[in-house]
């Protein structure tokens, strides 16, 4: 199978965190394959991810899920126009190699190198489910490293409109779930945990932001960590799933809030959601019930595409290559890398 010359192919890689993946894309939004390695069960014993074992499980992996990756998409590198690469935010060393392994492949190759943004590849996945969707439009991006409520202008264009100022809706979800004995990873342990219970049964202090499309978890947390600590002091019982049902519904009455103010400031009326958490159920049905009464366009990714993935890189990656975008083979890793890079 050979498609050069008739689209343009990008092979992406993918490993800012714990999943080791590669994946090829035509023209943004056609996925030939998707490959993920991921080391959530590895790192569930340690309560999280490990920076230094994810390196080295990453660096066990790399070249196989890219040798499989093409083997899915039936081509071999000559049938690929460039290599997209995530060289930021994350972590450094899981970082470097994938950036090590894509500088590797462009080398050999001749192939030109893309960066990617991992925020900007969160956008991108919309693309891939939802083939009509164009900017501009609001994206709320949620994960365990990234709160922020972005204004997508073009496809590489964009700008915080707000972010968190302390804990991620990510990081406030994983915490509660340790401290309960759900374990990692937890915002999907604590939704299915949630099965049933009454999202009004409990209440947490917030920390209110005024005049900003900030965000704030900490107090969410603070007050969460207080009411289990009394429990336990007192000896109470307490409904699990009542518990993190009103947890959850409290974390997205934050998150959707201030994306409703969003486009209310903007006038953008279509949101995005992206990042792990958007594949939460509380939050998509708070989204999907504002959104109707105020007649807002949601999208969000298919739940394959919502955790860490390759294809969203390499989809990201087609819009910067056919907007110009090249990268030196000096490219370094940036862990705390700005949206506008």
């Amino acid at each position: 199978m050979s498609l050069k010359n008739d689209k343009v192919v990008i092979l992406g890689i993918e490993t800012s965190c714990d999943e080791t993946a590669c994946s090829i894309v035509c023209n943004g939004r056609e996925v030939l394959s998707n490959v993920i390695a991921s080391q959530a069960d590895f790192h569930e014993k340690y309560g999280g991810v490990v920076p230094e074992l994810a390196s080295r499980m990453h660096v066990d992996a790399v070249f196989s899920v890219i040798s499989e990756s093409l083997d899915l998409a039936g081509l071999t590198l000559d049938d690929v126009d460039a290599v997209a690469v995530t060289y930021g935010p994350g972590l450094v060393g899981a970082l470097l190699v994938g950036l090590s392994a894509a500088k590797g492949l462009c080398e050999v190759t001749g192939l030109p190198l893309v960066g990617v943004n991992h925020v900007k590849g969160h956008i991108a996945g919309n693309y891939i489910s939802h083939g009509d969707l164009r900017p501009p439009f609001i994206c709320l991006c949620v994960s365990g490293g990234t709160s922020a409520i972005i204004q997508v202008d073009d496809y590489c264009s964009m700008k915080y409109l707000g972010r968190t100022r302390d804990d991620a809706a990510g990081e406030a979800l994983d915490k509660i779930a340790r401290v309960i004995g759900l374990g990692y990873p937890g915002g999907p342990k604590m939704d299915k945990a949630a099965i049933g219970g009454n999202s009004e049964a409990y209440t947490f202090s917030r920390t209110h932001m005024l005049d900003t499309l900030d965000f704030s978890f900490s107090g969410i947390k603070t007050s969460a960590l207080n009411q289990l600590n009394e429990l336990k002091m007192k000896g109470d019982g307490f409904n699990l799933a009542d518990f993190v049902a009103s947890y959850q519904q409290h974390i997205a009455n934050e998150l959707v809030r201030n994306t409703i103010k969003a486009v209310e400031k903007t006038g953008v009326n279509t949101i995005c959601l992206a990042g792990g958490v958007s594949a939460n159920s509380f939050l998509r049905r708070e989204i999907d019930r504002e959104c109707e009464n105020k007649n807002i366009r949601v999208f969000y990714p298919d739940l394959k595409l919502c955790t860490d993935n390759a294809a969203m890189i390499a989809s990201a990656g087609y819009f910067e290559y056919i907007n110009g975008k090249r990268m030196d083979l000096s490219l370094n890793a940036i862990p705390s890398l700005p949206l506008e890079e």
